[in-house]
């Protein structure tokens, strides 16, 4: 029977269903098994900062359980992988030949980057885009640190891209090069000729066949959505979103349905299921596709969530980086964590437990032991900070460490780029 309203319970369980969750952790989980995880969310979002651990290692361990984290290495960082980068969200890894998919949006960057107010930074660097392609023709695939180069001097504050690596950055935008890999965590550019089939990006569709894919995987990866959720999955425009939606209703690919508390109309896809009940324990990375759009995982769990690490130290409310618990299918709490290499030990510098909601901690302190050991650290240590840091000792079986100001100057830390 097809579906035409959902409670708000049903509605996030068809969401974590749809995501890969509700199968228990395995003990070892095969390359396979990660190709699958890959495939069921179609991108990982990269970000840099590792205080903890880097953003894309973490969905996939959140929903299969622990891995080697050098096998997901080997598909997403070496220069013949099957993934690739590009903004496919921001920046991401998707399936190598997913590509031609955002052809468009390369075109429609470089479109953009003409703009009068974006103009002179594409002058400025003609001249070393030019050097940087034949550079790039004569040597192969390179990282920007390995340009020498006079430009190559700081710019700002913070990261200061030279031009050399603000052309590579407008080349890698609009597809005149790709990435190859990456090197100490650094992305490595070539030609698109010296990584992909000859025609790849030439042969690609249209932008609305193209969109009309995305939506489609978007609609497949969420289970349910509003037309803004659909949107921000890949970052498309709404136009452009409705469109490929009302094809897809009429393709009877996707279903329109009224989700309880929901103010704005939602589409289901026709395959997604409604199980009765979601087992899942996790916590999830701030650019996990369940939380990454802020405003869904508000409607959705009612979790108000905000990143603090840009957020100076005093003003903070819950820590520098902030996890997600989930139990089942709510999100029931907050950690901070911070993986310690040097003394061998999982720092759960605040931990909280949601208005409203019962964390248990007995199974937040056996997600955080499976952590631990898949970080390769030897125990679990517990801040006496946050509602919930209590009972997690407890239930750890350790004494609280008392809070000191140092565990809140990580934002002192120069932070780097994704890209």
């Amino acid at each position: 029977m097809v579906r035409t309203t959902l409670s708000a319970a049903e509605a996030r369980r068809v969401a974590l269903a749809a995501q890969g969750f509700g199968q228990p952790p395995a003990d070892a989980v095969s390359t396979r098994a990660l190709n699958a995880g890959f495939a069921r969310l179609g991108l990982l979002q990269i970000d840099s900062v590792n205080v903890f651990e880097r953003s894309h290692y973490l969905p996939l361990f959140a929903r299969l359980g622990t891995y080697d984290r050098s096998t997901l290495d080997r598909l997403t960082m070496s220069k013949r992988g099957p993934y690739a980068e590009y903004w496919a969200h921001e920046a991401a890894f998707v399936d190598r030949t997913d590509l031609p998919l955002f052809r468009w949006r390369m075109d429609a960057l470089r479109e953009r980057d003409a703009w009068p107010n974006r103009i002179d930074g594409v002058r400025r660097t003609e001249g070393v885009r030019r050097e940087l392609r034949a550079l790039l023709a004569a040597e192969g695939p390179m990282p920007a640190s390995a340009v020498e180069h006079e430009s190559n001097v700081r710019r700002g504050p913070w990261w200061g891209w030279s031009d050399v690596k603000l052309g590579l950055e407008q080349m890698f935008r609009w597809g005149d090069v790709v990435s190859a890999g990456r090197s100490g965590f650094e992305r490595v550019y070539a030609l698109p000729e010296q990584v992909l089939p000859a025609g790849t990006l030439e042969d690609a569709p249209a932008r609305p066949a193209a969109v009309l894919e995305l939506v489609r995987r978007a609609t497949r990866a969420l289970g349910v959505g509003t037309r803004a959720d659909i949107a921000d999955y890949y970052r498309l425009r709404s136009d452009d979103t409705a469109a490929a939606i009302a094809e897809l209703v009429a393709a009877g690919e996707l279903v329109p349905v009224r989700v309880e508390s929901w103010a704005e109309r939602a589409w289901m896809h026709a395959d997604a299921r409604v199980p009765r009940h979601v087992t899942a324990d996790a916590v999830l990375s701030p650019f996990d596709p369940v939380v990454w759009f802020r405003r869904r995982a508000e409607r959705m769990y009612g979790f108000h969530y905000r990143i603090e690490i840009y957020t100076p130290a005093p003003k903070r409310v819950f820590g520098y980086y902030v996890l997600p618990v989930l139990q089942d299918d709510r999100l029931v709490g907050r950690v901070d964590l911070k993986s310690d290499r040097q003394r061998g030990v999982l720092r759960v510098r605040t931990a909280w437990e949601e208005p409203g909601e019962r964390l248990d901690a007995g199974r937040l302190a056996e997600t955080l032991r499976r952590t631990a050991a898949w970080q390769g650290l030897d125990g679990v240590e517990v801040t006496d900070r946050g509602t919930a840091a209590a009972a997690v000792a407890e239930a750890l079986g350790v004494r609280l460490v008392p809070h000191v100001a140092a565990d809140d100057a990580d934002a002192s830390v120069a932070l780097e780029p994704a890209v």
